[in-house]
């Protein structure tokens, strides 16, 4: 535990802090003179050291769990080989920048409507990814080259969506900084803009050590867009609404809320200045995603009263994208664990394996909740996560 939370950049009073205990405690643990820690707890430790394997953090190679990354994809393979291979002496013709587009929106669409989103746009990545790059390469003119590279960045955008919590975290690094040149060189704020709300979340999800980094790309980032916020276009509106949630995200992760909510409360008002129905196609940034956020706020804070009214107040049905209403759901089950309502928490991610079955299967906290909650007392509580255990194949039948 010393080791990983060394390695993780996190100080023992910090550690204590997110854990809800004393510092010496903490000391104690690393030191080896209290008992191991109930799995409740070994669970929230690997949470914040963002262990992707339980073995790693309690040497005990029967309990090897993958945490926060899910196993390899079917797709992966393709999907790597498509990234790695520049199209350097290809004498086929690129397609029109048009069409990419066409084939982006379709891709989006079809992530948000797919239960099983990975296996649809894993299909489809190989080929875009392959074609954007060849656009960028063939074009003719500046324009046109700036053009191609936004089609490029965004392929590269909806392949982070593909790679997270796959277990390549190199190849998803290298698609973030490929996405952040590419959307550079485009010179286009709303795809500037994307690339930098993944870039964010990438440096967020590596942890504690990386939040600075996190900041620093996303608050740079604010500061490039809000002079164009006068007369922008609804999407150049949203992303900047997404990236601000995201600096309240950050804070909320640090446990400062003052900051995390006051970041919520410029992001909901952007997003009332939204038209009703509009809904951004990457990052979900809309009015009726905002109830969502203010629950990971709220949990994130560990705030178990406040994250379940939050809960509540928020209406996951108006959600259009099932990954996303899934990724709600999970906070929700969250925030019902953090309140000491452990049979609602499982409920609800039942819910989420309804809208999405593969967001759930390859999310940290979700399989930390049915991996606690398999040890409960309650046989009904065991039944349950046992039950959800095995349709995600977290645990045996």
């Amino acid at each position: 535990m010393q080791l990983l939370r060394t390695r993780r950049g996190i100080p023992r009073t910090v550690l204590a802090g997110l854990l809800g205990k004393s510092p010496s405690w903490v000391k104690q643990i690393e030191n080896g003179r209290l008992q191991t820690p109930k799995l409740d707890v070994i669970l929230r430790i690997a949470e914040i050291l963002r262990v992707r394997d339980l073995a790693e953090l309690t040497g005990d190679q029967s309990t090897s769990v993958d945490l926060f990354a899910g196993p390899g994809h079917a797709r992966l393979p393709a999907v790597r080989e498509a990234v790695d291979a520049f199209p350097q002496t290809t004498s086929a013709p690129a397609p029109p920048v048009a069409e990419l587009r066409s084939r982006l929106a379709y891709a989006w669409r079809a992530r948000h409507s797919a239960p099983h989103h990975r296996d649809v746009i894993g299909a489809l990545l190989p080929d875009l990814i392959r074609d954007a790059q060849l656009a960028a390469r063939e074009a003719d003119t500046a324009a046109d080259r700036r053009t191609a590279q936004a089609a490029l960045a965004e392929a590269y955008s909806l392949s982070q969506f593909f790679l997270a919590y796959q277990p390549d975290p190199a190849l998803l690094w290298r698609v973030a900084e490929r996405t952040m040149v590419a959307a550079q060189e485009s010179e286009d704020a709303h795809i500037i803009g994307i690339a930098a709300w993944l870039t964010t979340q990438a440096h967020r999800d590596s942890g504690y050590a990386h939040f600075d980094a996190a900041d620093a790309v996303n608050l740079a980032t604010l500061r490039y867009l809000e002079p164009l916020l006068p007369g922008a276009s609804d999407d150049v509106l949203a992303i900047t609404g997404a990236l601000t949630f995201e600096a309240g995200y950050t804070a909320a992760r640090r446990g400062d809320s003052g900051t995390a909510w006051r970041h919520w409360d410029t992001a909901r008002a952007m997003a009332d200045r939204l038209p009703g129905d509009y809904y951004h196609p990457v990052t979900s940034f809309s009015r009726a995603v905002m109830g969502a956020h203010a629950v990971t706020v709220a949990v994130e804070l560990h705030a178990g009263g406040e994250s379940v009214r939050q809960a509540a107040a928020a209406d996951a049905a108006t959600i259009p994208s099932r990954p996303r209403r899934a990724r709600h759901r999970i906070e929700e089950a969250r925030a019902y664990q953090l309140a000491g309502q452990p049979e609602t928490a499982l409920t609800t991610l039942d819910k989420a394996f309804e809208a999405a079955p593969e967001t759930i299967r390859y999310n940290g906290f979700a399989r930390k909740i049915i991996l606690e909650e398999s040890e409960s007392k309650s046989p009904n509580r065991r039944r349950q996560a046992a039950q959800l255990g095995v349709r995600l194949g977290l645990l045996a039948a």
